[in-house]
């Protein structure tokens, strides 16, 4: 079989498991978020933690859960690390210094999972298990239940409801956070982790906790490797669409990602969550066909960069690049250049932030596909979560485009869009950008940052660019080129994670609790019909057109200018 055919045919099998997926998964998270039952484990953590499930909250209060849980998981994490030197279980490896903690730390509560450090060599088995894989859970049910107050607010009538996420919601109310992320973890992501874990570990994934030993090589010689419970937080690395891997090739490492099948089960992994919730969302909403109108975005952005990614790894002609299938540089072999362009667009187009190549090594149209993808604003599918809030922001944008069109107040699931709504979603589109644009030209500004560059040119320029597009974005992938284990990468990449996380989530909430307050308006002969085609096609071109006036300067200095002059 062509290696054009295989990546094809990789694509079709992907795209057929998604779609088997997605109403089963949809409708049980769905049931979950809306159940006013609680479960005896459940019943347990709430009392552990001093919280009562069944108190409404309004955007406010749900905020402050938000902030206060992430606050505190940050400190647990950052102490976890520069404790880890007296700890049990660490391997000999030394406590992990001030900035890098401050990173690490900082990195895996956002759901970023940004990586300056080998994995292999500094982190212990008490911090690896304890702290980064727990923190791969609970970031990403932070995620989902920020989308899931967002829907709630789209989907209150204004008035006292009935029950909500075991919630008796009254007006503005979003439900209950510590009941939204109890049961993310309970009820969705440690099921899915642990038949993920176990496939995982059937296909050769390792799960251990063995420490350092000798391996010796063909060539002679020996290499150092240790252990891990290495499948058990690959399972939720992609699930909870996290990113960070237990060594530091990440998911090129044959202990992580060990044949093609593997290889292609954690692209499902890393989908199927974000594409589920658009059903989840028109459950909720009372309107399927509405999910299915978010997901036909997600969709057609998803197969578009894939099918760009695959061209432009592909159409390189010449006597290495034939013999080769393709551009194979910085790719595994066992993978080939179809299954890693699928893997790279998936892994930027959502928040994981995995890589089963090295993006640096990509043609330099190819790396600017999988920046483009991060800048979307990883909306199609995007994280857990974040994907669904972030594209319902861009609904509400196109609504309020289509509305200038046509001299209407925009409405959108029945609830106007005002002067108040769209600057909460307006403010919501430029903070990552405005920290991406501001940061890379502070870093390319100053004399000492740039030395941490590998190349220069503006494949240099590229590889800082993709470093805070990543980080804004709480994606996590890296260039490969840039040495950011520095103490000015280390904060600047650590606050650029912190504000591009919890900045938008505040005005998400503050738009919930604005949506969440109205009552619905009545369909009328002039309301846009959003569940139509024609809305997902604005929807699609605003993406595409926003995106594309706020960062083609910028691309055009780095993977443009590198792609036009190869």
């Amino acid at each position: 079989m062509s290696p054009v055919l295989a990546g094809v045919s990789q694509l079709l099998a992907l795209v057929a498991a998604l779609a088997l997926a997605h109403r089963p998964l949809g409708d049980y998270m769905a049931r979950v978020y809306s159940s006013d039952k609680h479960l005896r484990v459940e019943k347990w953590i709430y009392k552990g933690i001093g919280a009562d499930p069944d108190t409404g909250m309004r955007r406010s209060a749900y905020l402050r859960g938000v902030l206060a849980f992430s606050a505190a998981s940050v400190l647990f994490l950052y102490l976890l690390q520069r404790l880890q030197g007296v700890l049990p279980g660490s391997m000999g490896f030394s406590s992990i210094d001030p900035d890098q903690a401050f990173n690490t730390a900082v990195s895996f509560v956002t759901n970023t999972n940004w990586q300056s450090y080998y994995g292999e060599q500094a982190m212990g088995h008490v911090v690896q298990t304890a702290g980064l894989a727990v923190q791969n859970f609970v970031s990403a049910a932070v995620g989902i239940a920020v989308a899931v107050a967002l829907v709630r607010g789209f989907a209150s009538s204004g008035s006292r409801t009935a029950a909500s996420g075991g919630t008796p919601v009254r007006a503005g109310e979003l439900g209950n956070f510590w009941a939204d992320l109890v049961r993310g973890v309970v009820r969705i992501l440690v099921p899915l982790s642990v038949v993920a874990a176990v496939v995982l570990v059937a296909c050769g994934v390792i799960q251990n906790f063995s420490g350092i030993h000798e391996v010796g090589q063909f060539t002679g010689g020996s290499q150092q490797w240790n252990g891990g419970a290495v499948a058990s937080q690959e399972a939720i690395k992609e699930l909870g669409t996290n990113g960070g891997g237990y060594f530091n090739a990440n998911s090129a490492h044959p202990f992580e990602n060990p044949t093609p099948f593997s290889n292609l089960f954690e692209i499902f992994l890393l989908l199927v969550v974000p594409f589920s919730l658009t059903r989840t969302f028109g459950r909720m909403v009372g309107s399927l066909r509405q999910g299915y109108a978010i997901l036909a975005t997600m969709a057609t952005i998803w197969l578009g960069f894939v099918a760009l990614m695959m061209w432009t790894e592909f159409a390189h002609h010449g006597p290495a690049f034939d013999l080769a299938g393709g551009a194979l540089e910085g790719k595994e072999t066992r993978f080939g250049v179809g299954a890693s362009s699928i893997f790279a667009v998936s892994t930027t187009l959502t928040s994981t932030g995995a890589v089963d190549s090295f993006h640096s090594s990509f043609t330099g149209l190819g790396g600017g596909i999988t920046m483009l993808g991060m800048q979307l604003g990883e909306i199609a599918p995007g994280g857990t979560g974040s994907g669904l809030y972030g594209m319902l922001i861009m609904a509400v944008i196109a609504v309020f485009i289509a509305g200038l069109m046509v001299g209407r107040t925009p409405e959108y699931l029945g609830k106007k869009i005002g002067t108040r709504e769209i600057k909460f979603a307006a403010c919501y589109l430029l903070i990552t950008p405005a920290l991406v644009l501001v940061l890379t030209a502070a870093a390319m500004a100053l004399p000492t940052p740039g030395d941490s560059m590998t190349n220069s040119g503006a494949h240099g320029f590229s590889e800082i660019l993709y470093a805070y597009t990543s980080a804004a974005n709480n994606n996590g992938s890296a260039f490969a080129g840039l040495n950011a284990d520095t103490q000015w990468f280390n904060s600047t990449l650590g606050v650029a994670m912190l504000l591009g996380r919890f900045l938008p989530m505040v005005f998400v909430l503050a738009l919930a609790g604005s949506l969440a307050e109205q009552r619905p308006v009545p369909v009328t002969a002039g309301t846009l019909r959003t569940e139509k085609p024609l809305f997902t096609g604005l929807l699609v071109g605003a993406i595409l057109i926003i995106t594309g006036l706020t960062y083609f300067p910028a691309l055009a200095l780095g993977p443009l200018a590198e792609g036009l002059a190869s």
